[in-house]
């Protein structure tokens, strides 16, 4: 393999290729990125070329100052005219590929077989769409013709006969106008009695007897169908009514705009350690950049709490660390307190997260926080337990949520015990959102 191919190898092999999404969210630098921009490392591998040492340009076979002839011993090395080599001081280069929310939601959708379907809300605007209403009065500039036509056509269809036969049958000899038209319905021809009374009358005398029966006269005169006739002498008219008319009207069309709240709540109390804290961190960070871009408008509420609940913002979130109990009903009562009077469920879409290590004090999970999670309205209520090693002995929360609510339809509840753990959380968490009607 030649130079040539090498390189082109190496252009293949080496061509800017980022970090893999799973890889990014279990073990990427999440803080690298801002709520609105994510960038994912770019795996970066260098072509090679020929380096030089700019400090000695001299060397052997340059035949310049004293440089020796070929074969010729060139001694211990020798200093050059740079200074000593010390260790760098300057960080190496990185390479960042940086997409916004909606098209990491786009690619994690890909990538996890998610279907999320946004759910408008709040109607923001009503307009005029397609011209698909119909109506029976309006401006003749939106009369649908063609559905006037067609109502026509059809009835034309279904009243039209062949005059020249039943002129004919009114030639029978001995017959009177009701007979011809007894005669007319027993044949199916649609024909009313006024006309036939007319033609009967019209019927010259000398012509009057020309058949003997209705039979002789079917069997020597051919009756043609309507579609014949209208080959052979066009359509001349259609019958129109004013009850055939409509008018086309538009379609109005409310245009709703997606919004959510994301409700983030975390537990900081003494037992969430710095490896718990950063699974939490792994879990939400990615699950707030999906909805981001997800929905039009996506606000979020950042709430920490060890026995008591506070609001936080967002940069203070995933490194608050307290050294007091815990209860997480605190958090649940000032989440509703902020729903309630900000994000009203009629025109927000609604996501709960939680998350802590499943420590929680004394049937406070059964008497006030399951209560309260079905109190408040929620496209989807999550628990993310992170329990690094295994659970601990007190840390019972998780499990009776799950098996209180599991059969709600919007609630969820996922493990993170490692890094390993946590785009399979994700799954979990936004599938259950995906199948709910």
């Amino acid at each position: 393999m030649g130079l040539r191919e090498d390189v082109e190898r190496f252009h293949e092999v080496g061509e800017n290729r980022r970090e893999d999404l799973k890889e990014f969210i279990s073990y990427g630098d999440l803080g690298g990125s801002g709520p609105n921009s994510i960038n994912i490392p770019i795996k970066i591998i260098d072509l090679p070329e020929f380096a030089y040492d700019r400090r000695d340009m001299g060397g052997v076979g340059q035949g310049q100052g004293g440089t020796p002839d070929v074969g010729q011993p060139v001694g211990p090395p020798q200093p050059g005219d740079g200074e000593d080599g010390d260790p760098g001081e300057e960080g190496g280069e990185h390479e960042y590929y940086q997409m916004d929310p909606e098209e990491f939601a786009q690619e994690l959708d890909e990538e996890l077989g998610l279907d999320l379907q946004p759910k408008g809300k709040e109607v923001v605007e009503e307009i005029e769409g397609d011209y698909t209403e119909l109506t029976r009065t309006g401006p003749n500039s939106t009369l649908d013709f063609e559905k006037l036509f067609r109502a026509g056509l059809k009835r034309k269809l279904a009243m039209d006969f062949d005059d020249d036969y039943v002129r004919e049958a009114c030639k029978v000899e001995g017959v009177t106008a009701d007979d011809v038209f007894r005669w007319a319905r027993e044949e199916n021809i649609l024909v009313s009695h006024a006309w036939v009374a007319d033609a009967y009358e019209d019927i010259p005398d000398d012509e009057r007897g020309k058949w003997a029966s209705f039979e002789e006269m079917a069997e020597n005169v051919e009756e043609t169908t309507t579609m014949q006739r209208i080959r052979r002498d066009g359509l001349r008219n259609v019958p129109f009514r004013r009850e055939d008319e409509r008018y086309r009207h538009p379609e109005i069309v409310e245009e709703k705009q997606k919004n959510v709240v994301v409700v983030n709540i975390r537990d900081v109390s003494g037992s969430m350690r710095e490896k718990k804290r950063e699974l939490v961190e792994r879990t939400f960070t990615p699950l707030d950049w999906y909805l981001t871009g997800k929905y039009d408008n996506a606000e979020f509420v950042y709430i920490a709490h060890d026995a008591e609940a506070w609001q936080v913002e967002r940069e203070e979130f995933f490194g608050i660390r307290s050294g007091g109990g815990t209860k997480i009903s605190s958090a649940y009562l000032l989440a509703k307190e902020i729903l309630d009077e900000e994000y009203p469920w009629a025109d927000w879409n609604r996501y709960v997260f939680a998350a802590g290590d499943s420590e929680n004090s004394s049937n406070d999970t059964r008497e006030n926080v399951i209560p309260l999670m079905e109190e408040i309205p929620a496209n989807l209520h999550a628990y993310v337990e992170t329990q690094p090693g295994g659970n601990a002995i007190n840390a019972t929360h998780a499990e009776e949520v799950e098996s209180s609510l599991s059969d709600t339809g919007n609630v969820v509840v996922a493990y993170v015990k490692s890094p390993d753990d946590v785009v399979d959380a994700i799954y979990k968490i936004l599938s259950t959102e995906s199948n709910d009607d």
